[in-house]
């Protein structure tokens, strides 16, 4: 079921910026925005990411150095 969300206080640069940047992609300003919602809650928070990246990285027991991960990525470009 879709809910309404109302956000107050929004400055009026930002609202023009956004309504412009809508027209500009061919929708509405309420399609934009809720298609950008919908993008943001797709993904995890930052936090939630780099602990799942952590919890990764200890189960598999990988200890790379940033060097040896640019050598690879090097190695892969030649």
């Amino acid at each position: 079921m879709s809910r309404s969300i109302t956000i107050r206080d929004v400055p009026d640069a930002v609202v023009d910026e956004l309504a412009a940047r809508a027209s500009s992609s061919g929708r509405s300003l309420q399609e934009y925005l809720r298609g950008h919602l919908v993008d943001v809650t797709s993904r995890p928070e930052l936090s939630v990411w780099l602990e799942q990246v952590r919890v990764h990285r200890e189960a598999s027991g990988a200890r790379l150095t940033a060097e040896e991960i640019i050598a690879a990525r090097d190695a892969d470009r030649t």
